[in-house]
């Protein structure tokens, strides 16, 4: 250690104040608060550019909050905690101050993990003993941050939600091969913000981008030794820290400034940023993982342990341990987390990692759990994009559809149905109708609307979408456990031949399958989310869990993009986009409208590829695997943001899941006269205009319009036929 005459803190101990948690710097020095309940004394301690170490014992606790103030102390000081008090596993007590513990409430962190035995609270192999080496010096330290920012004129887009599209991401695996990013900026934050992917983004009608998880998260050991590493980031350490390694600094800090940055660039280009947020568990993992942080300050506060042997913690989430939402303590710092990144980084949402976690209250899943009232009753939290992946890995932990109004979910029994109806499988058409109309089954009943339903037919999790119609199995092997990882059961189908081929039959149904999935994904009523490089012919080489690959596996490589496909995606969106009747706000009826003070055709109807309407005998059997759907424009009831109803063009959606091609009947002469085709996933069936320019929000959002001159046009009643597995969209052209 130095001597405390030469160190930051020769310019006074002030008792300092117990709120806020973490370390505030207010111009003139810092204050450092901590909580824990066992603590019997708390350590500050201050570290060198040389790592020398300065301890600085805090002087008051209220209400087992610690805390003190140093005068004097600046942004970019280092720092960490040790927490003197019980040492006892057996009552789940793990204090030990050999332990140097990173602060809960860091708003940075700098430095790797050095996975020394020091670091565990045991000696390996003797995991009822107490290992007394010290850690410091195989720790990251955390950092004290200047708050400032020059936020400018930034504002939130707030796109309604019927507005939005999402494109899920990973900051590195976006950017990393771009050509056009400069090389400093690749795998950054920075690169984030790029004019070529932002571009790329406006170009896809993207309104948020959802970035997988940006916390700061500890690259697991066991990866490590197999020359692997925590690729995705759900390992969190950080729950206030961007990760410097998505930064192109090398200022301790420094990566919260260019997130910050990179946030204010997208919501220029009108793009939403939303969090993947991993609140359930963090990268300190069970009773023989590493003392990083929270195990060392309070255990049994911070942490879900057995009742009947506290030395072991409960794990629903599979990865050695469970936050302890139950205590005040816990929750608190889920909920200053969530409110730090909306009013401090400007992030407008949050995806919640195995959020029905987050619901137990005991062991079973409750709607109405402590963190869901808290979540309700905020007035900053309450208002951004809230989306719950609704499962975790324990009994009863599969919620989807369950929770609460406000909450919008990653809608897994969408992606199940969809894929199913597009590989043939055997299913009944209803399931299939209710998912792509807003899955009415699973939210009305909540009295939420059909954008709590998040539509997607791939995320990181899983096979790509190209990978998804060119594997029947998953193609592990790179990860280093025998192919045994990931998910068996897929739902893919490889189109004839497993993996890569030139033969172009096989590559031809490819092509329209890719293009089936993204046009249904994209007129589904809901909220769509394409994964990232799903549009360009993304490929993982069939390895369905790259959890472990930060390398060119899992990388989006930009010099062999799919034009055609990203083309189609464009023009998809576009339709998207133009009309309204695709994002409804409501659910469908199934009733007569009226319009012009006339009663109309159903704002739904659903048809067989004769064109008769579907019987409640056709919908009991599953008939077949090809279904038409007409859309009345004239049926939106859901008003402009002037007040003014929402009129429509109206438009028939052919879905043919057969190998071969199907005469589908346009609807007799009452519900309109002539139908335009004007998109279509056989390849080559319409031509796809270059990019146009309109407004979303009041920001310029690029987007392709679809064929610029007039397409087939076909009279009521009669015929067009829609190749084998491919998807016709039909605009309603007035007499």
């Amino acid at each position: 250690m130095t001597d405390p005459a030469t160190s930051p803190a020769a310019f006074g101990v002030w008792p300092g104040k117990p709120y806020p948690l973490g370390a505030s710097f207010d111009g003139y020095g810092t204050n450092f608060a901590i909580f824990s309940e066992v603590a019997e004394k708390v350590e500050l301690c201050l570290f060198d550019e040389a790592g020398n170490e300065t301890r600085v014992e805090l002087p008051e606790v209220d209400a087992f909050i610690w805390h003190v103030f140093l005068p004097g102390i600046q942004p970019g000081q280092r720092y960490g905690y040790r927490v003197y008090g019980p040492w006892d596993p057996a009552q789940g007590h793990r204090c030990n101050p050999n332990k140097l513990l990173l602060d809960p409430y860091a708003k940075a962190i700098d430095g790797v993990f050095d996975w020394n035995e020091a670091v565990f609270g045991y000696p390996f192999g003797e995991p009822d003993a107490r290992n007394d080496q010290d850690s410091a010096v195989h720790m990251p330290k955390s950092v004290v941050i200047n708050p400032y920012f020059d936020w400018g004129t930034d504002r939130p887009p707030r796109h309604e939600y019927a507005d939005t599209v999402i494109y899920e991401a990973h900051v590195k695996g976006l950017t990393q091969r771009h050509p056009d990013i400069p090389e400093a900026m690749r795998g950054t934050y920075s690169g984030i913000a790029h004019p070529a992917i932002i571009e790329h983004l406006t170009a896809l009608g993207v309104t948020a981008l959802e970035l997988m998880p940006v916390h700061h998260f500890a690259n697991d050991s066991t990866l490590i030794d197999k020359g692997l590493s925590n690729y995705w980031g759900y390992n969190t350490i950080g729950f206030f820290a961007p990760d410097p390694k998505y930064g192109s600094t090398v200022v301790p800090g420094g990566q919260v400034q260019e997130f910050k940055a990179m946030v204010r660039a997208l919501h220029e280009a009108g793009i939403e940023v939303i969090l993947d947020v991993v609140y359930n568990h963090t990268a300190e993992g069970n009773h023989l993982g590493p003392t990083l942080s929270m195990r060392g300050i309070d255990n049994r506060a911070y942490y879900r342990t057995v009742e009947d042997d506290p030395r072991y913690y409960m794990d629903y989430t599979g990865t050695g341990n469970t936050l302890n939402v139950r205590h005040p303590h816990a929750l608190q710092l889920i909920m200053d987390s969530l409110r730090y990144w909306v009013t401090e980084m400007h992030v407008d949402g949050f995806r919640f990692d195995l959020a029905s976690t987050l619901a137990r209250e005991f062991y079973d899943v409750d709607r109405l759990s402590s963190f869901f009232e808290l979540v309700q009753q905020d007035p900053t939290i309450s208002q951004v994009k809230l989306i719950a992946e609704p499962w975790d890995v324990g009994p009863g932990g599969y919620q989807v559809g369950n929770f609460p109004p406000q909450w919008t979910e990653w809608n897994g029994k969408y992606r199940d149905t969809v894929r199913d109806f597009w590989r043939s499988e055997p299913a009944t058409l209803g399931e299939f109708a209710s998912r792509i109309t807003g899955s009415a089954d699973l939210y009305e009943h909540s009295a939420r609307r059909p954008v709590a339903s998040v539509n997607f037919v791939t995320a990181h999790d899983g096979f790509t979408l190209r990978d998804l119609v060119s594997y029947n199995e998953k193609h592990n092997e790179a990860n280093g456990e025998d192919n045994n990882d990931g998910e068996s059961h897929n739902r893919s189908w490889n189109c004839g031949v497993e993996g890569e081929t030139d033969d172009p039959g096989v590559l031809e149904v490819r092509s329209r399958q890719q293009r089936n999935f993204l046009a249904t994904l994209l007129l589904s009523q809901g909220v769509p989310m394409i994964a990232h490089g799903d549009e360009l012919g993304r490929t993982q080489g069939g390895n369905n869990n790259v959890y472990c690959q930060d390398n060119e596996l899992s990388w989006v490589d930009w010099s062999a993009v799919d034009d055609d496909l990203l083309q189609f995606t464009r023009a998809a969106a576009a339709l998207r986009l133009h009309h309204p009747v695709f994002r409804r706000r409501r659910f469908f009826s199934g009733l007569p409208v009226r319009a012009q003070g006339q009663e109309t055709q159903p704002d739904i109807a659903w048809f067989r590829p004769d064109g008769s309407e579907m019987t409640d005998q056709d919908w009991g059997s599953g008939f077949g695997r090809a279904i038409a759907v007409y859309l009345n424009g004239n049926g939106i009831t859901d008003l402009s943001t002037r007040g003014e109803r929402v009129v429509d063009d109206s438009f028939v959606v052919c879905y043919n899941a057969h190998d071969e091609a199907i005469e589908f009947a346009m609807p007799p002469e009452t519900f309109g006269g002539s139908w335009e085709l004007v998109l279509s996933t056989e390849p080559g069936r319409l031509e796809i205009s270059a990019p146009a320019v309109q407004l979303q929000g009041g920001s310029p959002i690029s987007v392709a319009v679809v064929n610029s001159e007039q397409g087939p046009m076909i009279d009521a009643g009669k015929t067009i036929t829609v190749a084998g597995r491919a998807l016709a969209v039909l605009q309603l052209r007035p007499a």
